[in-house]
C-alpha cells in the first residue's frame, strides 16, 4: 500500500527476501525499540528468520523510495531558492542569446523609445529661410531687393547688397572712407559701376560729381558713408545729391552715418525706403568717436513710371 508518497509491502517471506537462508523461529528474540528483531543470546539468525519474526509481530518491509518521496523531504524555502535559482539562469541564457542576436542599434532604439514614451513632444518651428539681402520677409518676383547700410565705428565696413549680391561690402574688397557708391541698370538688375570718394583727404568732390553724373539713364544710385562724409564734401557736390531727391545731405555732419537710394530719369514709389541719417554725438554714439549704424531696405518695382 502507499502512504505518504512511499511505496510499503506486507511482510510474506517470499515477497520480502527470495533466497535467503532458512533459521529457526523458536531461536530468534523479541524486538527492539526501534521494531527491529534483536539478535538472540545463544547464536545468530538468517534474514529469512528476522523477517518472519517482524511479520509476526506486524512490522512491514522498510518502504522504496521513489522520486516524488525525495522532493516532499525538500522544505518550501529550499524548493523555492532552487527554483529562482534556475529561473535566473534561464533568463541571463535567454538575454545573452538577445544581445548576441539583435544588432546594438536596435536596442538603442528600443531604449530609447521606451523612456520617450511618457515624455512630452517638443515641437520644434522650422528655421527661417533666408531671403534675399537678409531681408526678414521675402521680396515679391516682380521686384528688385535692396539693403544699403552704412559703416559703424572703425572697423564695421559699409555694405551695399542688391538682388542677393554685394555690390560693395568688405567681402568684395571694394569699400573705403567717404561717400561709398553703386550704380545699377535698372532693366537689366545688373551693375554697372562702384566706387568709394574720400572725404577727409584729398579734393574728390569733383571726381564724385563726374562719377554720379556719367550714370546712363533707367539707372539706380545708391549711396553709403564709412568713417567721414562731410568734412571735404563741397557745396557743388550737395547740389547734385540734392537733385536727385536727398533731403538729408545738406545737414550731413562729420562722421554721420548716412545712406541714400535714388532713380535717374526714373520715379520711384514714395513708400519704399530712400534715405536715413544718424549723427555723431558724444553722449549717444555707440562706438568711441562714431554713431550707430542706419539701414534702409526694401523692394523696387520692376516696372515704374
Amino acid at each position: 500500500m502507499e502512504q505518504e508518497g512511499r511505496l510499503e509491502r506486507p511482510c510474506t517471506g517470499e515477497s520480502a527476501l527470495q533466497g535467503q537462508g532458512a533459521g529457526s523461529v523458536e531461536d530468534l528474540g523479541g524486538l527492539d525499540q526501534h521494531g527491529r528483531p534483536e539478535p538472540p543470546v545463544g547464536g545468530v539468525i538468517s534474514p529469512r528468520s528476522a523477517l518472519q519474526t517482524w511479520c509476526r509481530k506486524g512490522a512491514r518491509v522498510a518502504p522504496v523510495p521513489r522520486a516524488s518521496t525525495i522532493v516532499s523531504c525538500l522544505s518550501p524555502g529550499t524548493l523555492k531558492a532552487v527554483f529562482f535559482l534556475f529561473a535566473s539562469i534561464c533568463a541571463w541564457y535567454s538575454g545573452y542569446l538577445l544581445a548576441e542576436l539583435i544588432p546594438e542599434v536596435s536596442l538603442s532604439s528600443a531604449a530609447y523609445s521606451i523612456r520617450s514614451i511618457g515624455e512630452r513632444p517638443v515641437l520644434k518651428a522650422p528655421a527661417p529661410k533666408r531671403q534675399k539681402c537678409d531681408h526678414w520677409t521675402p521680396c515679391p518676383s516682380d521686384t528688385y531687393a535692396y539693403r544699403l547700410l552704412s559703416g559703424g565705428g572703425r572697423d564695421k565696413y559699409a555694405k551695399i547688397c542688391f538682388e542677393d549680391e554685394l555690390l560693395i561690402g568688405e567681402k568684395t574688397g571694394n569699400v573705403g572712407r567717404g561717400i561709398n557708391i553703386a550704380i545699377v541698370n535698372y532693366m537689366t538688375g545688373k551693375v554697372t559701376a562702384t566706387q568709394y570718394f574720400d572725404m577727409f583727404e584729398g579734393d574728390n568732390s569733383g571726381q564724385m560729381i563726374n562719377f554720379i553724373q556719367s550714370a546712363p539713364s533707367k539707372s539706380l544710385l545708391f549711396m553709403v558713408t564709412h568713417d567721414d562724409g562731410a568734412s571735404r564734401l563741397k557745396e557743388d557736390a550737395k547740389k547734385v545729391i540734392e537733385g536727385l531727391g536727398s533731403k538729408h545731405i545738406r545737414n550731413i555732419q562729420f562722421r554721420s552715418s548716412w545712406v541714400f537710394l535714388t532713380a535717374k530719369d526714373l520715379q520711384l514709389p514714395e513708400e519704399i525706403q530712400r534715405e536715413s541719417i544718424n549723427h555723431s554725438d558724444s553722449a549717444r554714439n555707440r562706438y568711441s568717436g562714431w554713431p550707430a549704424e542706419v539701414q534702409i531696405e526694401g523692394c523696387i518695382p520692376k516696372k515704374t513710371s
